[in-house]
Parts: structure tokens; sequence; C-alpha cells
């Protein structure tokens, strides 16, 4: 080593120039080459080693970059196993997981058209629905026999009303007329602000009236008496002696009878208007029945004028 420095002193560098210049460690090296005959060149610097990581030190990592994700999204993320990749199975056990995977989902069904004809039901409800605002229907309500002997009858009632002519029951039962507890007519009566023109007032026809409820009895406008009073047994404001007297002062009430018969006595006693028609002569039955049109108008402007009539 000695030998080495006074050398290169010799090529004309001071010794501190030798010192500060020279690699200690490769000079050394060198010097242990030539002595061993390797024939390693002198000054050639050894292949240094790569600075290695503290055992406890974390590795180095790389800055997030939004573009690495690209990498892991194909064309088909989950391919054919039909998974659910926005879900979640928070707060859920192993149970009810695999649960609700082995559960097949509800097929929906396509909602179905409405019916195009409107049947009796549907007109009923369309007529009685209570209005939002008067929270009742102000369709009008005539109560009719349930008595197979009276004139008029729910077999009969349409023919009556609507079409001005009588129809015995018993034709209408031959004729396979079913039997029902309620129907609606149309009342048709000209236009009250257009000449020419008609309206239709849609009216409910029942037999049935202990099924009517407390707000549909301030809809009933009219009844049509048989004659025995047992008629009106269970009706609200039935007299303590079973007269119907405090009912026909709410309620107007019709009576129809063939005219060729004898009136009934209990028909005489109450305030009843008697509507008579012909066995044989069907064209007078118009005029009657517009008697009763022209007389219940009168009543329900005076006593139920908030309904539709």
């Amino acid at each position: 080593l000695t030998s080495t420095i006074i050398r290169e002193k010799n090529n004309g560098d001071s010794i501190t120039t030798v010192l500060s210049f020279s690699n200690i460690f490769s000079l050394l090296q060198s010097v242990k080459a030539r002595d061993e005959g390797k024939g390693e060149a002198v000054g050639k610097p050894p292949q240094q080693e790569e600075p290695r990581h503290p055992r406890n030190s974390p590795a180095p990592t790389h800055g997030y970059s939004r573009y690495d994700q690209e990498r892991f999204r194909g064309k088909e993320e989950t391919g054919d196993f039909k998974i659910d990749t926005t879900g979640t199975y928070r707060g859920m056990n192993l149970k009810s997981v695999t649960e609700s995977a082995s559960k097949p989902k509800p097929q929906v069904q396509p909602a179905k058209a409405p019916p195009t004809h409107k049947t009796n039901e549907s007109v009923r409800q369309e007529v009685s629905k209570p209005n939002r605002k008067d929270h009742r229907s102000r369709t009008p309500i005539v109560i009719v026999p349930a008595a197979a002997t009276s004139v008029i009858t729910i077999y009969n009632a349409r023919d009556f009303l609507e079409d001005f002519r009588y129809v015995p029951s018993d034709d209408k039962k031959r004729g396979g007329a079913k039997r029902q507890n309620e129907i609606f007519i149309h009342r048709k009566k000209p236009h009250p602000t257009q000449p020419g023109q008609t309206v239709s007032i849609p009216y409910r026809v029942t037999d049935n009236p202990l099924r009517l409820s407390p707000p549909e009895w301030k809809q009933v406008v009219a009844v049509f008496v048989a004659g025995p009073a047992w008629q009106f047994k269970g009706w609200p404001g039935l007299a303590a002696d079973g007269s119907p007297v405090d009912i026909f002062t709410r309620i107007k009430a019709f009576h129809i009878k063939f005219d060729e018969l004898k009136l009934d006595s209990s028909i005489q006693k109450w305030d009843v208007q008697v509507l008579k028609i012909s066995k044989t002569k069907r064209h007078l039955d118009k005029a009657s029945m517009m008697r009763f049109w022209e007389t219940l108008d009168k009543f329900i402007l005076k006593h139920y004028s908030d309904l539709r009539y």
C-alpha cells in the first residue's frame, strides 16, 4: 500500500490529492487482487450491492391513480355468475344471505286492462262513491217493495222508471230475469240550459232497505208502498205503534194500483200519492209515470236539493 501511494505521488500528485481522489477501499481491493494473482485491473471499482431496506421498514408504495383501476374492468365484470356488484350484505348473517340467494325472484305480472264494458256493479261504485268534498254520495235512492204480489218490484222497476211501461214481474222471471238486491236506472230529462238536449240522472233502486247505512238513508227520496205496515219494520223513524206516518214526512211515498181494484185501507190513511194504471192499456202507463217524476222532482227540490235530480 505504501509503495502504491509513493508511485502515485511520483506521478506528480501530492499525497493529499491522492488520498482525496482515490477510493481507499478500491485501492485495497486492487492490491489484494494483485497479490493473489487474480489479474484484476488496478483501480477498477467492484460492483456495489443494492441498498437493503431495514427489516421493519414498509415497502415503497406507488401513488394512487384512477387509471390503474381500468386494468381490472372487463367487458363483463362478473361473467356468467350473475353477481350484483352494487349490492351489500352489511348487517346480514350467513343464513339470511344464503336464503335470499336461493329464493326465486317474484315474477312481475302485467297490469290487467280495465274492462271496456261497465257492469252494474261498476256503475254502482261510480255513482255511489262519496264525493271527497261532500263526504257522501249525491245519488238519490228509491225503495220498492220486496213482496212478489206488489205491482212494482225489483224485477220490473227499470221498465217502469226508465221506459214508462208496465211489465208484470212474473213475465220478467219467465224471461230469465235474475233476482237482484239493487239496480241503477237512469232518468232522462230535458237539459236545463241547452234546448233540445237531454241529461241522464242516475237513481239507485233497492228492495232491501235494512242494508242501507245511516249516511245512505239521507239519500232515500221515495218509497213505493205495497199496503201492509210490516213493510217498514226496522226502518229508522218508525213510530212506536209501527206507523210509518213520520217516515212519510221525509220520504215521498207512492202507491201503484190497477184502476179497477179497490184501494187498500192503510193507504187511504197515510200521506201516499196513488198512481193508477190499466191492466190492458199500456199506452196510459207513461202518463202515470210522468206524474211520478214531476212530483218527485218538486219533493227533492224542497227537501234534498243537494242531491242530483
